[in-house]
């Protein structure tokens, strides 16, 4: 028994190492600051080491083998804490800009909210404008999802709706480079920072739903004013935060719906850890299962309705932007809490 139990320990210290192993050669590979030759030899060198301790736990220098690894890791964690985020780079036109918001009472002034006009991908006017909001005239809270690479991964935008039918919209971004691009797998070590984007539905929408073609849906939440506003100014908090201090994105921990979530939670709402906050495509399931979205129809029905595609290419990207996406998208009925 003894034996057996020895055997188990060491096969679970083998498969530790390896996890840690394949973590640390991947952060080299991704964030060592040498050309590519350099980050790959750094990465393979971490990866024998990591496979010469595994093969070591068979033999009697496994106590050995073990002290190194811990010593070894635990610089590469120091390193690995050593790095920040750039807070100034060639930052790509979309991403150029970290909105920041000051209250002054009801009164809330957005500064660089984006207004672009675009063409294609590659061809669009930039616009950068300083707006004022009166935070006591919000009444809605509407949620996009844009699939950009199938059913389980999109792209989430929550738009606020104020009296009078003006939309504000806030996105959660990958803050790359010129040149850059998103990757997922990158982005889980420290590749780019994060930002916060608030701009008119005609630009951080529609130039999902009618520039780069991808599936767009618009799911309108059941919440009060209050909650509404509770949010909007949570993503004012985090914007003035993220300026402050910069963070990285990261595909898992902290990328458009965890940070979502995690806001949510602070304005009050309950937001229960649920695995379709990862798999974010499924987002829609998980409102629909809590109520948040209307419930009086089957959610595939409500899915069909929720695509803006054909609304959007029809309207063009006009003033009437916003309101034509929302034809014939059902609003759950708010009830009022007691």
């Amino acid at each position: 028994m003894p034996r057996l139990m020895a055997i188990i320990l060491i096969f679970a210290v083998a498969l530790i190492v390896a996890a840690l192993t394949a973590w640390g050669s991947l952060a080299f590979w991704y964030r060592l600051p040498l050309p590519d030759a350099g980050r790959a030899i750094g990465a393979c060198v971490f990866l024998a080491f990591g496979l010469l301790t595994v093969a070591a736990l068979a033999s009697r220098l496994r106590r050995r083998a073990i002290l190194s690894f811990a010593v070894a890791f635990a610089l590469v964690l120091f390193w690995w804490s050593s790095i920040k985020p750039e807070a100034n780079a060639a930052w790509a036109p979309d991403v150029a800009r970290q909105v920041t918001g000051r209250i002054d009472g009801n009164s809330l002034t957005l500064t660089d909210v984006r207004d672009f006009e675009w063409r294609s991908n590659s061809d669009f006017t930039e616009r950068w404008t300083t707006r004022t909001y009166d935070v006591s005239k919000v009444r809605t809270v509407d949620l996009f999802m844009s699939y950009w690479a199938g059913p389980k991964i999109a792209h989430v935008i929550f738009s606020f709706g104020f009296e009078g039918g003006e939309q504000l919209a806030w996105s959660i971004e990958v803050r790359h480079k010129v040149g850059g691009g998103f990757s997922p797998l990158a982005d889980l070590f420290k590749n780019d920072p994060l930002v916060v984007v608030a701009a008119d539905e005609r630009d951080v929408v529609g130039v999902r739903s009618n520039v780069r073609g991808e599936d767009v849906q618009i799911y309108r939440l059941r919440a009060t004013p209050e909650q509404a506003r509770n949010l909007l100014l949570e993503y004012v908090a985090e914007a003035n935060a993220l300026a402050r201090t910069p963070q990285f994105y990261n595909s898992i921990t902290t990328n458009c719906a965890t940070t979502v979530a995690k806001l949510m939670r602070v304005a009050g709402d309950k937001v229960p850890f649920d695995w379709r906050l990862i798999v974010n495509g499924y987002l829609p399931d998980y409102a629909y299962d809590r109520g948040a979205v209307d419930t009086s129809m089957p959610l595939d029905r409500l899915r069909e309705i929720a695509k803006i595609d054909v609304r959007a290419r029809a309207d063009g990207l006009s003033p009437d932007f916003s309101k034509a996406i929302r034809l014939g998208v059902p609003f759950p009925v708010v009830v009022a809490g007691p």
